[in-house]
C-alpha cells in the first residue's frame, strides 16, 4: 500500500520568467521540509533541480525537474519549470502535470514577458494560480506598492495579498498573515496591513451569504471560517493569492509551504480534467477515484544513451501497480510497466504502487510519446486532450562533420525530438538540406550541445537555403530539333512547345495536342519526363519551376534514329529555350507574422517590418501588449527570433506560418541568381 492517499497529494508547478528565483525557492522548500540536509544553490552548482551539465554551465533552468517533500502530512510534488521562452515547451508540459501553478515574480524585476505567458497558459488550463513575489531581500525594490498594483492591473483585480512582507531589502525579516491579522502590526510593513486585511476579508465573505451577513453585523469571524471560504474560492480560481518570501534567506518560505498544505487543492478536488472515449467520442470527467479505470498522461520524456528512455506520467484517475500493463490508445498496443519510479532531482526511488495524483516515471518503455494517454487495458480507451506546444520558429541547416555521423545524426535527432516537442527536424525536399527548427538560437545551441554530449554526434551548421521557385509571366512558344549522327544508329527528335503561365499554386500541366501521329504515342511520356526533370532542376537559378502549362502541339520523328532518350533531351532543351522567352521570374515564400510586443515598441516594430519588404495587414491589443499581423518575405525573417529579442529587450514574441509565393523584385532576384551561379561553379 502507498504510505499516503490521493487526498494527501499536492501537485504544484513553479513557473515565471527566467531569473525570478524559482529554482532557489524550490531548493529552499526541500530544505525547510527536511527532504535535504542543506539547501541547494544554482550558483554553487549543487541544486537538486538544475543538475544537468548544461544547466550548471549556463546557470539557468533548461529542463523541468521534479522532487517531493512532506509538510503537515501533505505529500508535495514540486515541479521546477524553465523560465526562458527558449524552453517554454518544458514549462507547457509541466503545467499539465500539476493541479496548481505557482507564478513566481521577482520583486526587483517585476512582471516580465514569460510571467504574462505563464499566467495565460495556466488560466487557459483552468488552473488555480498562486503568485509568489520572491527576492524580497533584494536592495533594489523601488516601489513595492506599485508592484502590487501592476500585478492587479496586468492579471486580475482578484489578485490579493494573503500575507505582506515585514520590511523589504536588507531588513526583510518575514511576513505577516492577513487571514488572521495580529492585533499588533509590526513596523516595516510597506503598505497598510489593516486595509489589505479588510479588502481580503470582504472579497472572501462575498462568496458566502452567512459570512456576509455576520460581517455586515460586525460580528467577529474566526480565522478558520475565513480560511475555509478562502480555500473554496482559491480552488475555483475566483481569487489569486499573493505571498512573499526570499528563497535565498528562507524568510517567508515556511508560510508558503503552509499555504500549499492548507489551500492548494488535492487531485480529488481538481475538477478540470476530462478525457474522451476513443470509440464513442464522448467526454468523460476524471474523478481521481482509486476504484475507477486507470488514466494517466505522459508529460515529459528523457533519453539517455546509457540508461535508455525515461517516461514521466501523471495519474489522473485510478491506481497502477508495478509489473503491470497499460494500454496506449494512440498505438493500440499494451505496454508493460516493470518498475514504478518516484523522481527526486536526478535520483529515482522505486515504489510498488501509484495512486491518482502521483507523478511517476517508468524506464525503457520505448513506443510512448509526450502527450500520450495511458489507460487500463481492461477498461474503456480514454484519451486525454493533447498538450498544445508552441510552434518552433528558428531554423538551422545541419551537415555532419564526419562521414560516420551521417547515419547517426537522424537517429539521434529523433531521440532529441521525442523529449522536446518544440524541436523538429526534416529533410527539405527542394533544397535537400537537413533542417533543425527550435524556439530560438539559444534553444538550437542547447539541442546541438545535447547531440554531441549525449550521442557523440557533431555537426556543422549554416542558415537554411530559401526555397525559391521559378515561373513564367507571359506565354511563349518554340521548337527544338535534336539530331546527332555518329556512325551507326543516330539520334533524332523534334518537339514544338507552347508555354503558358498558370495561376499561383496550380503546379505543372502537360497537354498532348499531337494529331496525325506526328510523334508516336510511345514517345509522348518521354517528352513529359524530359520537361518534369527540367522543372525539378530549374532554369534561372537551379530552383524548381512551378505554375506552368506545356502544350506539345507538333513534332517529328525518324523511324530508325528516334528513341525515348532523344525525345526526353529534345523536350528538356526546348522547354529551357521557351522558358527564357516567357519573361521568367523568381518566386519567394511569403510568411504570415503575428508579433506581440509592449506598446512602447510599436513604432520600432512597424518600421522594421517595412524595412524588410513587409506589409502590415492588421493590429490589435491584448491588455498592455500590441499584436501586429504582417506578411513578410521568408528571406527577410530567417533570424527574426534573435532580432526581435534585441529590438524589444526580450519582451517581444511572434509566430510565423507559410502564406504564399510572390514575385521577387528584380534587383533582389539578380542577387539570388548571381549567388546561385557562384555556388554552382564551386
Amino acid at each position: 500500500m502507498s504510505p499516503y492517499t490521493s487526498s494527501d497529494i499536492r501537485n504544484v508547478t513553479f513557473v515565471g520568467h527566467g531569473g525570478c528565483g524559482k529554482t532557489t525557492l524550490c531548493d529552499q522548500i526541500l530544505f525547510k521540509a527536511g527532504a535535504v540536509s542543506r539547501a541547494g544553490s544554482v550558483e554553487e552548482k549543487n541544486s537538486i533541480f538544475d543538475f544537468e551539465d548544461e544547466e550548471k554551465e549556463r546557470q539557468i533552468s533548461i529542463y523541468t525537474a521534479l522532487a517531493f517533500c512532506t509538510h503537515q502530512g501533505r505529500e508535495i510534488n514540486l515541479i521546477d519549470a524553465p523560465g526562458y521562452l527558449d524552453f517554454v515547451g518544458a514549462a507547457t508540459g509541466a503545467l499539465r502535470a500539476a493541479d496548481t501553478a505557482i507564478l513566481v515574480i521577482s520583486a526587483p524585476n517585476g512582471i516580465e514577458l514569460n510571467t504574462r505567458r505563464m499566467w495565460t497558459a495556466a488560466r487557459a488550463l483552468g488552473m488555480p494560480v498562486v503568485i509568489v513575489i520572491t527576492k524580497m531581500d533584494a536592495e533594489n525594490i523601488l516601489d513595492y506598492a506599485g508592484l502590487l498594483e501592476r500585478v492587479r492591473e496586468t492579471f486580475s483585480p482578484q489578485c490579493l495579498p494573503v500575507n505582506l512582507p515585514i520590511g523589504t531589502g536588507s531588513v526583510f525579516q518575514g511576513v505577516i498573515d492577513l487571514v488572521a491579522l495580529p492585533a499588533e502590526v509590526p513596523s516595516g510593513v510597506p503598505v497598510d496591513a489593516r486595509d489589505a486585511h479588510r479588502t481580503l476579508i470582504e472579497r472572501v465573505v462575498e462568496s458566502d451569504e452567512a459570512l456576509m451577513e455576520r460581517y455586515l453585523n460586525e460580528e467577529t469571524l474566526a480565522p478558520e471560517e475565513v480560511s475555509a471560504a478562502l480555500r473554496k474560492l482559491f480552488g475555483q480560481g475566483a481569487i489569486v493569492p499573493i505571498l512573499h518570501c526570499s528563497g535565498r534567506t528562507g524568510a517567508g518560505v515556511k508560510e508558503l509551504m503552509d499555504f500549499i498544505a492548507t489551500y492548494v487543492p488535492s487531485p480529488l478536488e481538481a475538477k478540470r480534467f476530462v478525457a474522451r472515449d476513443a470509440k464513442s467520442g464522448e467526454e468523460v470527467a476524471l474523478t481521481g477515484d482509486p476504484q475507477a479505470p486507470f488514466v494517466a498522461q505522459v508529460w515529459k520524456s528523457v533519453t539517455d544513451p546509457f540508461v535508455g528512455k525515461m517516461t514521466f506520467f501523471r495519474i489522473f484517475q485510478g491506481e497502477i501497480a508495478a509489473d503491470s500493463q497499460v494500454h496506449n490508445p494512440r498505438t493500440g498496443r499494451n505496454e508493460r510497466i516493470a518498475h514504478l519510479l518516484r523522481v527526486f532531482g536526478k535520483e529515482t526511488r522505486q515504489v510498488e504502487r501509484g495512486v491518482a495524483g502521483d507523478i511517476l516515471a517508468v524506464a525503457k518503455v520505448e513506443d510512448v510519446q509526450i502527450g500520450d494517454t495511458l489507460c487500463s487495458p481492461n477498461g474503456p480507451a480514454l484519451v486525454m486532450p493533447p498538450i498544445e506546444f508552441p510552434t518552433p520558429m528558428a531554423s538551422v541547416a545541419l551537415e555532419p562533420k564526419t562521414r560516420g555521423d551521417e547515419q547517426k545524426i537522424s537517429t539521434s535527432l529523433r531521440k532529441v525530438v521525442d523529449e522536446d516537442p518544440t524541436c523538429k527536424f526534416a529533410r527539405d525536399q527542394q533544397t535537400g538540406e537537413l533542417v533543425l527548427t527550435g524556439m530560438s538560437q539559444l534553444h538550437l545551441d542547447v539541442i546541438l550541445k545535447r547531440l554531441e554530449s549525449r550521442f557523440g554526434v557533431s555537426v556543422n551548421t549554416k542558415p537554411p537555403r530559401i526555397p525559391y521557385k521559378e515561373t513564367i509571366t507571359v506565354p511563349s512558344e518554340g521548337m527544338y530539333r535534336h539530331k546527332k549522327q555518329t556512325g551507326g544508329r543516330g539520334q533524332f527528335a523534334e518537339v514544338w512547345f507552347k508555354l503558358e503561365p498558370l495561376e499561383r499554386g496550380a503546379g505543372y500541366e502537360f497537354v498532348d495536342e499531337i494529331v496525325g501521329g506526328a510523334i508516336p504515342n510511345q514517345y509522348i511520356p518521354a517528352v513529359d519526363k524530359g520537361v518534369r526533370e527540367t522543372l525539378a532542376r530549374g532554369v534561372l537559378a537551379g530552383y524548381p519551376v512551378v505554375d506552368v502549362r506545356v502544350r506539345l502541339h507538333f513534332g517529328k520523328f525518324h523511324e530508325v534514329d528516334s528513341s525515348e532518350a532523344a525525345f526526353k533531351l529534345a523536350a528538356s532543351i526546348c522547354f529551357q529555350e521557351c522558358f527564357m522567352k516567357a519573361k521568367p521570374v523568381l518566386l519567394e515564400p511569403i510568411v504570415n507574422l503575428e508579433i506581440s510586443v509592449p506598446s512602447q515598441y510599436m513604432g520600432d516594430i512597424t518600421g522594421d517590418i517595412n524595412s524588410r519588404r513587409g506589409r502590415i495587414i492588421g493590429m490589435d491589443s491584448a491588455g498592455d501588449m500590441q499584436i501586429i499581423r504582417a506578411q513578410v518575405p521568408m528571406a527577410e525573417v530567417m533570424n527574426y527570433s534573435t532580432e526581435l529579442r534585441s529590438m524589444t529587450g526580450g519582451t517581444g514574441s511572434y509566430t510565423m506560418e507559410y502564406s504564399h509565393l510572390d514575385v521577387v523584385p528584380a534587383r533582389i532576384a539578380e542577387q539570388v541568381i548571381a549567388r546561385a551561379k557562384q555556388e554552382k561553379e564551386k
